[in-house]
């Protein structure tokens, strides 16, 4: 079988997840093709560098620097519906040439054709929002469900069942919602995906850290979590690790009294230095979560939601130890 696969580049949560998939695609001796861009297609050529990759339509968007992003995102709607666009026109140009068996895009709206099974991955099959924006959660999640429902199938990186769910409400419609978005037998729950799967077993790390805090996200709010949390620990007497979670940067490791800044690090570099630090900051994005859970580190991380951002502010919220 060969397999196209594309994750939304936001942050780079889409990406790490659909590493495990073509792991074990690969295993399984199917051709898999790499697809998207940004810093989320750089993170698959990284962990990938044998694949071919093809350039989908770059979204280019930012964070607000208030506390409330949903703003930011309605005003952006035309432009994601542009982008989403695009990326059906490249798409379909590329079947003219090249023949897949499957397209898996990840949050990426546009990616689906009527001649090949087209599976769509998100964990939000209901959309979460804040308080002042309530009113329209039924709004977005109709709107959200008529994307998907253009694909053949719905891969939902989570336990099906009320009481093991990750992602709490946002993975889970009615009955009544799944039958109106006609989304009968297409909904499938995969279970949780995460690169760090088959790394929970410990080997002692060169540098053992107290604090390791984990970036992610957006412009401009991920450079400011760094920059609060160096103000944070400025005058730690405990050994502090900041990951900033940028790629396609120099490897170049900053130190500060008892912090030390780096640009990122390989799936099992990471995985030590999460299994032997005593506490874990990071965004409590829905990867950072599945990755935490993956390696039993949940109950050491302190998740700080990306300010106005409601499912991270849900999430944070589900896993406020």
């Amino acid at each position: 079988m060969k397999i196209l696969i594309a994750p939304l580049n936001w942050g780079l949560g889409h990406a790490s997840r659909c590493i495990p998939l073509i792991r074990q695609w690969l295993k399984e001796g199917h051709e898999v093709v790499l697809g998207g861009d940004g810093n989320s297609l750089l993170l698959l050529r990284k962990h990938f560098p044998q694949l071919r990759f093809c350039q989908f339509a770059p979204l280019r968007l930012h964070y607000s620097k208030s506390h409330s992003q949903v703003w930011a995102i309605v005003r952006s709607f035309p432009h994601l519906l542009v982008w989403a666009i695009k990326d059906y026109i490249l798409l379909q140009a590329l079947l003219k040439t090249e023949h897949f068996d499957r397209i898996v895009s990840d949050n990426r709206l546009g990616l689906y054709s009527k001649k090949v099974e087209s599976i769509y991955i998100t964990h939000q099959l209901r959309i979460h929002l804040t308080n002042g924006w309530r009113w329209a959660e039924q709004i977005a999640t109709h709107l959200h469900a008529r994307v998907y429902a253009r694909y053949n199938k719905v891969w939902v990186p989570d336990r099906k069942g009320d009481e093991n769910r990750l992602a709490g409400e946002l993975s889970i419609l009615s009955d009544r919602e799944i039958k109106s978005y006609h989304l009968d037998s297409k909904i499938e729950y995969i279970g949780p995906l995460s690169r760090f799967s088959n790394q929970r077993q410990e080997t002692t790390p060169t540098e053992i850290y107290h604090t390791v805090c984990l970036l992610s996200g957006l412009e401009p709010q991920r450079s400011l979590l760094e920059q609060e949390l160096i103000k944070r620990y400025q005058d730690s007497r405990e050994r502090v690790l900041i990951i900033r979670g940028v790629i396609g940067t120099p490897n170049m490791r900053i130190t500060h009294r008892q912090i030390s800044i780096i640009p990122t690090l390989n799936d099992k570099e990471l995985a030590q230095v999460l299994l032997h630090a005593t506490h874990i900051v990071a965004r409590s994005g829905y990867s950072t979560i599945m990755d935490f859970e993956a390696l039993g580190v949940l109950h050491k991380a302190e998740l700080i939601p990306t300010p106005g951002q409601p499912e991270q502010e849900y999430l944070a919220q589900k896993y406020r130890n």
